[in-house]
């Protein structure tokens, strides 16, 4: 069902983990949509959307049918939404940054602006897999960096409408406009803009294999939140975890697709043996069984230790998505993790908490891209800009400077701009 490995055997499962599918059969079809939309726009998109939708064309969604799914929605739904939206709100919140302005010698002023995108793009699965919870995730920090709109995409559900749970979740969220398209064609229209999808500056949101290597192709068009692969999770036990909670939230990554990766490391053998008998007690109470199996028996594995600090440096080199810590004391671990999306304390902390919940995001970075990326945040949806100003008495005093640096460099034209305004200041005083 799940591979047991030695850690000194790690080597054979990096190498399995690494054989996960990076997008790249999607690409030659993928890149004739982008080209496709780029030249024709609303042609082609709604060409592609008759094709893969079957609906005739891409359309807006009418504000009153967002009300509308509001209202009708069962409260108990909305309410946890909402309750949802404010744990994000306020733990995103203490994420946003200030400018600053520096004006400490005279003659010199120097600014950091932190300024917010004018148009992001969110892309929300509608079909079978539709995650309101990602409209939160996405928007809410989106909302608080001060994005001037936030344009949605999202494929029709089977009677060609939008999925009503997400369209409640763009009201909860104050989405701008929302458009029923989907795939690599609502992507490119993002990108370029077409007669009926406005052009945006960043495209976020999960999508399948065509919806990711879209994104990747189009980054340098627009930016985009990151480029995701198959979901996966790490969990950091010893001889106090409980085998239960541990199978199960190995389980609750395996559900997502047959190349997510589900993968235990413990410094107990017993608890080993344990976690392989209840994965085969609780995966027959669960509907994706074939799902959850398939993921276990390719891309699952436990990791047997020799010590917490080994499991924290094996933990370190996965640089897993989602990393929970199931020890006696988790918290005495957390120094020694350097690479992870997100991290999970404790027991009663499984990682649905923060799928849904908590107020940390679940947009995160997958296929150990952890050592060099982010989660989602207020900082993804700014941008950074420097000011500067030197008064002339201000720029004579380092103007030798400058220019020493730009002739040893070779841009001579460099030294003249600054030579330049040297030689016409005593001219004016001559």
């Amino acid at each position: 069902m799940v591979g047991i490995y030695n850690s000194k055997d790690l080597d054979k499962f990096l190498k399995k983990l690494a054989t996960r599918s990076s997008g790249e059969s999607a690409g030659q079809a993928v890149r004739e949509m982008i080209e496709a939309v780029r030249s024709e726009g609303d042609a082609a998109l709604n060409r592609y959307t008759q094709k893969f939708d079957g609906i005739p064309k891409a359309y807006e969604v009418p504000k009153e049918q967002i009300e509308e799914a509001y209202r009708s929605t069962d409260k108990r739904f909305i309410r946890a939404l909402e309750n949802a939206r404010d744990n994000i709100y306020d733990f995103h919140i203490r994420q946003k940054r200030q400018g600053y302005v520096v004006a400490e010698r005279e003659g010199i002023i120097l600014g950091y602006r932190i300024l917010p995108l004018g148009k992001v793009g969110l892309y929300v699965p509608g079909g079978t897999a539709a995650y309101p919870s990602s409209v939160l995730m996405n928007a809410i920090p989106a909302r608080i960096a001060g994005v001037d709109e936030i344009i949605m995409v999202t494929p029709p559900s089977r009677d060609g409408g939008a999925n009503r749970d997400i369209l409640a979740a763009c009201r909860i969220c104050q989405i701008d406009r929302v458009f029923i398209a989907g795939g690599a064609q609502a992507v490119a229209a993002l990108a370029f803009g077409t007669e009926t999808i406005p052009k945006v500056d960043k495209i976020i949101g999960p999508g399948n294999v065509y919806v990711a290597t879209a994104k990747k192709y189009l980054f340098g068009e627009v930016d985009i939140d990151m480029i995701a692969g198959p979901s996966e999770i790490l969990i950091i036990a010893d001889e106090f975890a409980d085998p239960a909670f541990v199978t199960a939230d190995m389980m609750s990554q395996a559900e997502h697709d047959p190349m997510s990766s589900s993968m235990l490391v413990t410094t107990s053998s017993e608890l080993a043996r344990k976690v392989i008998f209840e994965l085969k007690e609780q995966v027959e109470r669960l509907e994706r069984k074939g799902i959850i199996l398939k993921s276990l028996k390719d891309y699952g594995a436990i990791i047997i230790a020799e010590s917490l600090k080994e499991a924290c440096d094996i933990s370190n080199l996965i640089a897993p998505e989602h990393l929970e810590i199931m020890t006696e004391r988790p918290f005495e671990l957390l120094g020694n993790i350097k690479n992870a999306g997100s991290v999970f304390l404790g027991s009663h902390t499984p990682e649905p908490l923060g799928d849904y919940y908590s107020g940390t995001n679940h947009v995160l970075p997958t296929n150990g891209t952890a050592r060099f990326f982010s989660c989602l945040g207020v900082d993804s949806f700014v941008k950074r800009s420097a000011f500067t100003y030197y008064s002339e008495s201000a720029l004579k005093e380092c103007a030798e400077d400058i220019i020493e640096i730009a002739n040893r460099e070779g841009l001579s034209a460099h030294a003249n701009s600054v030579s330049v305004r040297l030689k016409r200041g005593k001219a004016c005083t001559d």
